[in-house]
């Protein structure tokens, strides 16, 4: 397939990039800075894009088969809840724009419920330092769960999903809805090369058109 990926540059682009183009898609790799892509293969493509502009993702992405969106502003910027809102406002609309009705979002873990009512962003445990973006995400995930006009899929990793589990791809993993997979030890963590396995095989054989699914191990 030919898939537009917004975020190629960050933690879990990168992951993504790698699986398309080793299962053999094409990909646009878009990013504020796409000079920073790494990865070298015939099937990406490297382009430099603004995701706040809507018009700009419609052009970016217009003609391919699926778009994902692992959008992040980044974990220092002063206005990461304002631009998480903003910036995947932007990205449905463009996507809109563009004609493509797949559409993966690459969200959060704050979402997911870990007791009847109890959002895990909303628990007294979650770290402080992520509760704004966090809680923006969350925001967005109930806008998204509105929209019947793509075939949108938003994904919440697992709670434990870091650069201390990076590094191993072990090849499986457990799926769940709206609540964390745990393990025997009561913790879901999953690796994000399993996480980029999990969402390219979602865009392989869809099972979440218009809903949310997590992954663990």
């Amino acid at each position: 397939m030919k898939i537009a990926l917004i975020g190629a540059t960050g933690f879990v682009g990168t992951a993504l990039l790698k699986e398309l183009t080793d299962r053999g898609h094409e990909v646009t790799a878009i990013s504020r800075h796409p000079e920073n892509i790494k990865l070298k293969s015939p099937l990406i493509h490297p382009v430099k894009g603004d995701v706040l502009d809507a018009q700009q993702v419609a052009k970016l992405v217009k003609g391919h088969d699926a778009v994902i969106s692992a959008y992040n502003p980044g974990w220092t910027n002063p206005r990461i809840g304002e631009e998480i809102i903003e910036g995947s406002r932007a990205i449905e609309a463009g996507v809109k724009q563009s004609g493509v009705k797949r559409f993966i979002v690459i969200g959060g873990a704050g979402s997911l419920e870990i007791a009847p009512g109890l959002q895990l962003v909303d628990s007294p445990d979650f770290p402080a330092e992520y509760k704004v973006a966090a809680s923006a995400v969350r925001d967005y995930h109930k806008e998204i769960s509105q929209d019947k006009e793509l075939d949108w899929t938003f994904f919440s990793p697992a709670p434990y999903m870091n650069h201390d589990t990076s590094g191993t791809r072990r090849g499986h993993y457990r799926l769940g809805l709206d609540n964390p997979v745990f393990d025997d030890q009561g913790k879901s963590v999953l690796s994000v090369e399993d996480l980029a396995l999990a969402i390219v095989d979602e865009l392989e054989h869809p099972k979440h058109i218009r809903r949310r699914f997590t992954a663990a191990y």
